[in-house]
Parts: structure tokens; C-alpha cells; sequence
């Protein structure tokens, strides 16, 4: 049990412990933007302005699973947001009329300097490299 739990720390331990601080600030980043566009302009862009409603919402249980180490949460959180930004970023490069303003992950997160499309990507690769450290005897 106590080896368990020592393995399961090591998400959000080292490293892991930046990429919560990442996630916690993409879900700031990504909350304020959603709702202040929500709030002021939402007739302009709703669809925009929705999806980054909703990647603050990945972000933050992605934040929230990796902080308490909640493994298949995580998991869960980073594919989703993965499979998220490459829709969203293919469909705005291909339709940019379906997208009059951008979101969070539009042209796979150009305006945060591609963090977006980079995050989930280090978020699974760091959840595989710390889950060899749940198995054992």
C-alpha cells in the first residue's frame, strides 16, 4: 500500500509539479479570456468563445488530476484536450469563417505560442514515464 502511494506521488512530484503550474495557468489564461469574451462579445463568436470556455474546463481538471494524482483522470483530460486542439486547430485552418475569432486552440494554439498542442503532449508522455513507477511485484 505505502509503495502504492509513493508511486502515485511521483505525477505530480519533479517535473510534474511544473507541468501542474502550467495547467493551472492555461485554466486562469483560458477562464478570464472565455469569460470576459463571453460576458462583452458573445454574439460575435459564440462557437469561439465557447470551446475556450471548454479548454478551460479540461485545463482545470487536467490541473486538478495531476495535482492530486489522480492517474486516469489525467489521462483522460490530456487526451481529450489533445484530440480538442488538433480538431480545433485543423477546422480553424481549413474554415476560418466557422471561427470570426480564435479560441485557445486555434491554429493549434499559435496565439499562446503553441503551448496548447504541446501540453497534452507532455502531459501523457510524463503520465507514461511516471506509471513505470507503479509497477511491481
Amino acid at each position: 500500500m505505502a509503495e502504492r502511494a509513493r508511486a502515485s506521488r511521483a505525477i505530480s512530484a519533479g517535473p510534474g509539479r511544473a507541468l501542474v503550474f502550467v495547467y493551472a495557468v492555461f485554466t486562469l489564461a483560458a477562464g478570464a479570456r472565455s469569460g470576459v469574451q463571453i460576458a462583452t462579445r458573445f454574439d460575435e463568436a459564440p462557437l469561439a468563445y465557447l470551446l475556450s470556455a471548454l479548454a478551460a474546463v479540461i485545463y482545470l481538471v487536467a490541473t486538478a488530476a495531476l495535482a492530486r494524482d489522480a492517474r486516469r483522470v489525467a489521462v483522460a483530460a490530456c487526451a481529450v484536450e489533445l484530440a480538442g486542439v488538433l480538431t480545433v486547430g485543423t477546422l480553424s485552418l481549413a474554415d476560418s469563417a466557422a471561427f470570426p475569432d480564435a479560441t485557445v486552440w486555434s491554429d493549434y494554439g499559435a496565439g499562446y505560442g503553441f503551448v496548447p498542442l504541446v501540453l497534452p503532449i507532455i502531459g501523457l508522455l510524463w503520465l507514461r514515464r511516471t506509471a513505470s513507477a507503479t509497477v511491481g511485484p
